[in-house]
């Protein structure tokens, strides 16, 4: 299993997978080809069906067309067999192929084929990749989740963290106070400011319902609008954890340390998904985001208040299990209708999971790993109309305004 700095990045909006993974994949291509009379990317299946709402095509030619140009070719029908969010790079000099490149952006940023799934294997750094023999670590050695992160991470792991919780909060304040309609013509206008607003007027949990509906409002209006996010697993999950945590920090006053380590405690529980199913709503629908998202915030939650590891653990499963089968739906392609609402939605789910297992002693019938699995056959069974294509679900039945 990775490093949890591969899963929480720090990128421009809206989406990982569609804009973050493409464009470093024609960094890298353009590296090793950057001398050519002209470029020529293919983009197939869910990639291709939402690519023009999640501006892939501006990510890829933000690139490329600055070195020579380039041609973008859609093929929405064309689903290659390692992954749904499939690209060809071409570099052609005088109209010849010279070279050319077959990858896959599959979620959160991350770039891979079967060549480099291999090769990174060899960057593993965590021996234990599922959750039930990380919480046995964790009793027999005494010690907890963000422990087991601190025992196998590099000495900078803190201060990697502590950049990654400095922008969530930038973000979140810049979302804020951020006002108008965002861009791709669904007229959707922002909301945070005024939620954030309202719940001044308001107090007990009525007040703190509606702060944490206007963070997570914040990072995802933020993300749409093509800002600076971190992955928390991905761009458009992206308001989920940093609205749960900004919470609690501003209403609780925990130490920074400790929010450092509610941060390592939820990156765990992230990637223990990322290595064993998949944080891509193109793989397995939004499950794999928000759900993830709404897990990992309850993990980082129930960490800040003492959480036992089988609490913690009850926690994210909780979150998780409660999001199975979500679709991945977007209404015109775009990280928008409804993206923004889940992230607000699942940022309150959290706590509510933190709660209910903090009231138990942690025992539960279902595992965190078993959630996992369903999660990942559930997501391998849904049909491609529910996978980030647009083709089905709200995104068929909500017209452009």
């Amino acid at each position: 299993m990775e490093s949890i700095k591969e899963l929480f990045r720090i990128g421009s909006g809206p989406s990982s997978s569609h804009t973050m993974g493409p464009k470093k994949a024609a960094q890298l291509f353009a590296a090793r080809n950057h001398k050519v009379d002209q470029y020529r990317v293919t983009l197939y299946g869910s990639l291709a069906a939402t690519g023009k709402g999640h501006l892939t095509d501006r990510a890829i030619l933000s690139v490329l067309e600055p070195l020579a140009p380039t041609e973008i070719i859609w093929k929405p029908e064309i689903v290659l067999p390692f992954h749904p969010n499939g690209m060809l790079y071409e570099a052609l000099q005088q109209d010849k192929v010279i070279d050319n490149w077959t990858i896959y952006s599959v979620g959160g940023g991350a770039l891979a084929d079967e060549k480099t799934r291999f090769e990174n294997s060899k960057k593993d750094i965590y021996p234990l990749t599922n959750i039930e023999d990380i919480k046995e670590w964790c009793y027999r050695e005494g010690k907890t989740f963000w422990e087991y992160v601190q025992e196998y991470e590099s000495p900078d792991i803190w201060e990697y963290l502590d950049t990654i919780w400095t922008t969530m909060c930038e973000t979140i304040e810049r979302g804020l106070n951020n006002d108008g309609v965002l861009p791709g013509g669904l007229k959707v206008a922002r909301k945070a400011g005024t939620y954030w607003v309202k719940s001044q007027s308001y107090t007990g949990s009525l007040s703190s319902r509606s702060k944490i509906y206007a963070y997570a409002l914040a990072t995802a209006e933020e993300n749409a609008a093509g800002g600076t996010i971190v992955t928390a697993p991905t761009c458009g999950s992206s308001g989920v954890v940093p609205a749960v945590i900004y919470h609690l920090a501003t209403s609780r006053e925990f130490l920074r340390v400790r929010i450092l380590r509610a941060l390592a405690t939820a990156g765990l529980f992230g990637n223990i998904v990322k290595t064993n199913s998949s944080i891509s709503g193109a793989a397995v629908g939004c499950q794999g985001e928000v759900g993830v998202a709404c897990a990992m915030a309850a993990a980082a939650a129930c960490q800040l208040f003492g959480g036992t590891p089988a609490q913690i653990e009850y926690a994210a499963e909780m979150a998780l299990e409660h999001h199975l089968g979500l679709t991945c739906d977007p209404v015109c392609g775009l990280v928008q209708v409804p993206c923004i609402e889940r992230n607000a939605i699942a940022a309150a789910r959290a706590l509510d999971a933190n709660t209910y297992a903090m009231l138990s002693d942690g025992t539960h019938l279902v595992s965190y790993d078993k959630v996992v699995e369903v999660m990942n056959e559930t997501g391998h069974h849904l049909p491609s109309l529910y996978k980030e294509t647009s083709e089905g679900g709200l995104a068929k039945r909500v017209e452009r305004k």
